[in-house]
């Protein structure tokens, strides 16, 4: 019985082909690109007021910044008390159930923070919440 010898030279490399798992790679680049949702924040930092009760809202929806010394935000642009109704209107379109977030610093005079809800749902708005922390 002949017995062979497997011996390879040194010309003959085996290599591992890269290139199917390059493209797998690729598409699922493509798919996360696709499927991610951005969430626009308003613009400024602020110090939300805590409480017990608060809920994570896991939908596009429309942010709004007041700060300590009332002033409104928007996208990362003020537009000050006035500008709500019209931002808001132009921003909830054709969909009034989209939410409308408002971000009050915890030292934000209730005034303000009354004045902006009323102002959103006066523009069409179904759903003005007010963001806290757990």
């Amino acid at each position: 019985m002949k017995r062979f010898r497997h011996t390879t030279s040194p010309e003959t490399s085996v290599g591992i082909d890269i290139s199917p798992l390059i493209d797998v790679v690729f598409l699922l680049l493509i798919f996360f690109i696709v499927t991610t949702v951005f969430v626009n924040e308003t613009g400024i930092e602020i110090s939300k007021p805590r409480a017990a009760s608060s809920d994570d809202l896991d939908r596009q929806s429309i942010l709004i910044a007041i700060t300590s010394e009332g002033r409104v935000w928007q996208g990362g642009r003020e537009i000050g008390m006035d500008g709500v109704r019209p931002v808001v209107a132009a921003l909830i379109g054709e969909t009034p159930d989209t939410p409308v977030i408002i971000r009050a610093d915890a030292s934000t005079p209730t005034q303000s923070t009354v004045s902006v809800i009323d102002s959103a749902k006066l523009a069409g708005a179904t759903s003005v919440s007010l963001a806290t922390e757990k």
